[in-house]
């Protein structure tokens, strides 16, 4: 009868993960009171493609490098007007500093609570039971439209790509929004296939992205190094262009002011540290992990962005041609001067196409994750339809054909006015810092005593500068990130993120009093909250209790 037993209790974890899978993943998963329904089948190798493929930063940032507002039809360019290449430089070490500090917050609370509901989890606990449904539920919303519209932004680097790889061979083609709009709704929907029917494979294709992220870096760099100054090319540009020749032209006096501006490009290339946290049900020992993960995520992706920077600001020769074009997609150009062949530039831009492709898959995955989480716990329409899980694909498919249909939708108003996709991917800043301040700063301000240490956790002074740092950092820099990009202001380069970001806290803000105040119950814990009068001393003597009886139900099924 013993033997039974423990082949039964075997069989059952083996249904829900691999065979590495361990009692206290599944105990830690249903803290946050949902059984596993997800296939725990990212290795730490694969979890750590994923950020890095996610995160994309160097693609990023060749892609928006020269780009004001993510995408592609701006009036101005970013990091070549706010300061020129150092400020460009200077500007990415700056946010990526800030960025570490951030991200080692998430990851302790990762650690403490890994749950793939993420931010929306986090916010919830931190703000303590009178708070703490309220906060989760704006939270929740703000960190899935940042990954909506960030997912948009990736589709639209995409087909930016696939146009001026066509352009090259074309120098007489002028792009149009619909050409790239036929790309990016190309790349959506099969990103969606993928994510539904392919789901075991995205382990091994984020290991593909992942290093082919680093080959393609290596071998991006290797050519800017290489090429310029030989067989009658045009020289690398001087050290003084790239490291100290301070120039900006948007219309801004205080010069400090045009640095802290210009940061949002480099905010833009590594603001993902939380995109990880919403696989932890997917992954065994999370609470290990996902800090484990988050750390090699930040790690590669500076390395990779700051070479990958200071090559491609070497081989610029002609700076007056790359602003000539910036209207379209700059990069090209610079690859172009470069090579001096429409060949190589090719080639360096298909290093950029195929990673972005693949990132663009792992925002819709971590979009319709943060949705699915959210739906588990009412805080959606539709809860139980998107809230489903297929036992035959192993995922929830209906959030994931929602996630799929919203970023079509903005595709569609990218052919109607590119002025306004550009603000609404150019929010993708603000919506996720301010779902990590919703989880970061309640957790400084009750001073951490609603979360229960994990594996990493900065202990004493440290954690509370971490996250005062943190917290201070995401409340300055929204409010900056909302100033126009340039001035004299107009309707084409005025900075709408603001408009936008206010538009969906009211828009939820109204969900919540037409239903989620009612049916909304927040993560389980919310609810041991209410059971125990908001006592968290109660919840922990209620979980030790359980931990108790669950060891002594184990030595009576293993004797």
């Amino acid at each position: 009868m013993a033997d039974t037993l423990n082949r039964e209790r075997r069989g059952s974890r083996q249904s829900l993960s691999d065979t590495n899978y361990k009692k206290d993943d599944l105990a830690q998963v249903n803290a946050s009171g949902h059984v596993q329904q997800l296939e725990r089948q990212f290795s730490l190798l694969s979890i750590i493609s994923v950020g890095t493929v996610v995160g994309n930063v160097w693609c990023a940032l060749g892609s928006t490098i020269l780009e004001l507002r993510l995408t592609f039809y701006s009036p101005k360019l970013t990091s070549i007007y706010n300061g020129g290449p150092p400020g460009a430089i200077y500007e990415y070490i700056t946010v990526s500093v800030f960025y570490w500090i951030i991200a080692a917050c998430i990851a302790e609370l990762g650690s403490s609570i890994p749950s793939s509901a993420g931010v929306y989890h986090w916010a919830s606990v931190t703000a303590g039971p009178r708070y703490g449904r309220l906060n989760g539920f704006f939270a929740g919303w703000w960190n899935f439209f940042a990954w909506l519209v960030g997912s948009a932004s990736m589709m639209v680097i995409v087909g930016n790509v696939c146009v001026q790889i066509y352009s090259l061979y074309h120098p007489d083609f002028t792009s149009q929004p619909w050409h790239i709009f036929v790309a990016y709704i190309i790349c959506t929907w099969l990103g969606c296939a993928v994510v539904i029917f392919a789901n075991r494979l995205l382990p091994m294709l984020n290991t593909f992205g992942f290093f082919f992220i680093i080959a393609g870096v290596f071998i991006t760099i290797l050519v800017c190094a290489a090429m310029p100054g030989t067989d009658g090319r045009p020289t690398h540009s001087s050290n003084a262009f790239v490291w100290s020749e301070w120039s900006s032209d948007i219309g801004y006096t205080s010069q400090g002011f045009v640095f802290l501006l210009g940061m949002v490009n480099g905010a833009f290339s590594v603001g993902t540290p939380d995109c990880i946290s919403h696989l932890s049900e997917e992954i065994p020992r999370p609470e290990v992990n996902v800090p484990r993960a988050i750390a090699a995520q930040m790690l590669v992706g500076f390395i990779t962005g700051f070479t990958y920077l200071v090559a491609v600001l070497y081989s610029i020769n002609d700076l007056d041609m790359v602003y000539s074009v910036g209207g379209t997609f700059p990069i090209a150009q610079i690859y172009l001067q470069a090579t001096s062949s429409a060949a190589g530039a090719t080639g360096l831009l298909v290093l950029i196409l195929i990673p972005t492709i693949i990132a663009s898959i792992g925002d819709q995955l971590t979009a319709s994750r943060t949705l699915w989480t959210m739906a588990r716990d009412r805080a959606t329409p539709f809860p139980k339809a998107l809230s489903y899980v297929s036992n035959k694909w192993g995922n929830p498919i209906f959030a994931q054909l929602l996630t799929t249909i919203l970023i079509t939708v903005f595709g569609c108003i990218y052919i109607g006015s590119t002025t306004a996709f550009n603000a609404i991917v150019g929010s993708f800043v603000i919506l996720s810092t301010a779902s990590y301040l919703a989880a970061l700063l309640p957790n400084l301000l009750t001073r951490r005593k609603y979360i229960q240490p994990g594996p990493f956790y900065m202990r004493g002074i440290l954690g509370n500068a971490f996250l005062s740092i943190a917290s201070i950092y995401i409340i300055v820099f929204i409010v900056i990130f909302c100033f126009p990009y340039s001035l004299p202001v107009t309707a084409q380069n005025m900075n709408y993120s603001c408009l936008i970001f206010g538009g969906i806290t009211v828009f939820m803000g109204f969900w919540w009093f037409a239903d989620a105040r009612k049916n909304y119950a927040g993560p389980a814990v919310m609810e041991q909250w209410r059971q125990h009068g908001g006592s968290q001393d109660g919840i922990e003597n209620e979980n030790r209790s359980q931990e108790f009886k669950e060891g002594s139900k184990e030595k009576d099924l293993t004797a």
